[in-house]
Formats: structure tokens, C-alpha cells, sequence
């Protein structure tokens, strides 16, 4: 497949491990890189970011093809997977590196963001959305044994216990946009 036409979209909401494993169902997402953005360090290592000292949010980096996933797609997703009105929490993850952030690529995406959150807010959550809109700002790669986490390790319990229920509500809520 061409990369040319290829964009890249920038996600924190929560544990990267979660985030992962429901982007890699949906169709249009072609490449996923769980890492750290947001921070001060350079080239940190999990196990500083995990501490919450390096100002690093976990994210996902996605590689998609814009003509078969939007943009606004894959923020509904991001919305729908994870709890946007918790400050710096998903469940038991807490901590600034778990904070819940679009890092935007582009103009158009920070005004797609924007516009999300106003949906949502009026719609859903009364005002409560605390999701930053913050400029993608340097990209670090977790180390190899944090990619592709929830397909090798589906015997963990964190996956069963909180990976599996986000993926029953992808299928149950994004049905039409999952991989066949």
C-alpha cells in the first residue's frame, strides 16, 4: 500500500497497551506505535514515564489512510473508548502520563478536536470533557516489549480485565469500521 496518502493522528487516553488494541481493529489504521509525547525528557524509558517525573503522556501514534477512516472517525473512537472527563485517570491508571490529550498534527485536526469536544459536551458529558488539545510536539517509541501489547500478552489480566471490555464496546458501538 502507498503511504503517500497517509496521515498520522496522536492519542493519550490512558494506558497505551488500551488504546493500541482498539485502534488495531479498525479499518483504515495501518501502522500503530505506542510511545510518549507531551513531556520534558528526551528519550524516556517506561519505566520513568510510569513514575509520572518526565511530563510524558502514554499515546498512540496512528498511520492512517484518510479515505477509508476520518479523522472525526477516529476521534469518535477515542471518545467512546476511553472516560474524556477524568483529570490525569483511566480506572486505576493514575497519574499526568494518563492524562487524557489530542495531540493534533494539523490546524484542521486541532479545529476537529475542538469541535468534537463542543459536540460532546453539549450532547453527553454537561461540560465536563477535561481533554488537552495540544500540538503534537516530539514523537518517542516505547520499548519493543510495550508494541503490539495486547496480542501477545491476551493472558494478562490487565488485558482481560480492562482491555477486553473496550474492545466489546468498539464491536458493539463501530461495527461497520472493524477490520474484516
Amino acid at each position: 500500500m502507498s503511504t503517500e496518502n497517509m496521515e498520522t493522528a496522536t492519542f493519550a487516553g490512558g494506558c497505551f497497551w488500551c488504546l493500541e488494541a482498539v485502534f488495531q481493529k479498525l479499518d483504515g489504521v495501518q501502522k500503530i506505535t505506542s510511545g510518549f509525547m507531551g513531556g520534558t525528557v528526551k528519550n524516556p524509558a517506561y519505566r520513568e514515564v510510569v513514575k509520572g517525573n518526565t511530563g510524558h503522556a502514554e499515546v498512540v501514534q496512528l498511520e492512517f489512510d484518510p479515505e477509508k477512516i476520518s479523522y472525526r472517525e477516529l476521534l469518535l473512537v477515542f471518545f467512546t473508548i476511553h472516560d474524556p472527563t477524568t483529570l490525569n485517570r483511566q480506572g486505576n491508571d493514575i497519574g499526568s502520563q494518563y492524562r487524557s490529550v489530542v495531540f493534533y498534527n494539523s490546524e484542521t485536526q486541532k479545529q476537529l478536536a475542538e469541535v468534537m469536544i463542543k459536540e460532546l459536551n453539549e450532547e453527553y458529558f454537561e461540560g465536563k470533557i477535561v481533554t488537552e488539545i495540544v500540538a503534537a510536539t516530539d514523537f518517542y517509541t516505547a520499548e519493543e516489549s510495550h508494541q503490539n501489547f495486547y496480542q501477545t500478552h491476551r493472558e494478562n489480566a490487565y488485558c482481560q480485565a480492562v482491555i477486553d471490555p473496550k474492545l466489546q464496546k468498539l464491536r458493539a458501538t463501530f461495527a461497520g469500521k472493524l477490520r474484516k
